[in-house]
């Protein structure tokens, strides 16, 4: 058990504001990868800025990696191209933004057909590795080595982080590639932050 800082989920290209929390709390961060997968969350999800409004990227999990599986031991399904689908979109979406080209190539390694990380977990830390790199957040995370189900003592955003429900994060609104369409939409991957605004992003963190 930790006694400062924040407890935090892993998730695939995580919003905003996980990156607020984690920036807040910083070093103390402990990452949990014993908990039961939950299914319909950040953790194999991610939303982005299309023409039509939001999109969610879904990575795909094996059958069976649900209820009772740990999120550390969850695999990554491959029975269709998922990665060819999630670039797409990515470079329908935001190839007009001011940065996209600049970190084009390092995330293309992520989809490519190459590249099959088993796991969910480890794809989405070498993510979140490659995200600390171009946010320069330097910090070495802890990880769970057992399942609490709460933290009493700590911040505990393992479920309060959530497609579903409405952030309490108030977000300055920054320049997003389709805002003409449907406004500024707040709290969106990360990536939609750093395509947008580039090497600013850590400052608007």
């Amino acid at each position: 058990m930790i006694e400062k800082g924040a407890v935090l989920p892993m998730f695939y290209l995580p919003p905003v504001e996980y990156f607020v929390q984690l920036n807040t709390y910083k070093p103390d961060i402990l990452i949990e990868r014993e908990e039961h997968f939950p299914k319909q969350t950040y953790r194999n999800r991610a939303n982005i800025y299309s023409p039509e409004g939001i999109l969610t990227l879904v990575v795909p999990v094996v059958k069976g990696s649900k209820t009772h599986t740990k999120v550390k031991d969850v695999k990554i399904s491959y029975d269709f191209d998922w990665q060819r689908l999630h670039w797409q979109s990515l470079g329908a979406c935001y190839r007009r933004s001011a940065y996209f080209e600049y970190y084009e190539d390092d995330f293309a390694r992520f989809y490519n057909r190459q590249k099959q990380v088993t796991y969910l977990f480890d794809y989405n830390q070498e993510l979140l590795q490659l995200l600390f790199k171009f946010l320069k957040i330097k910090t070495e995370l802890q990880y769970t080595s057992e399942y609490h189900a709460e933290y009493p003592s700590v911040p505990d955003f393992r479920a309060s982080i959530h497609p579903k429900k409405e952030t309490e994060l108030q977000q300055k609104p920054y320049f997003q590639v389709f805002e003409d369409r449907q406004g500024f939409l707040q709290n969106l991957s990360i990536v939609d932050l750093l395509f947008n605004q580039g090497p600013q992003a850590i400052n608007y963190l």
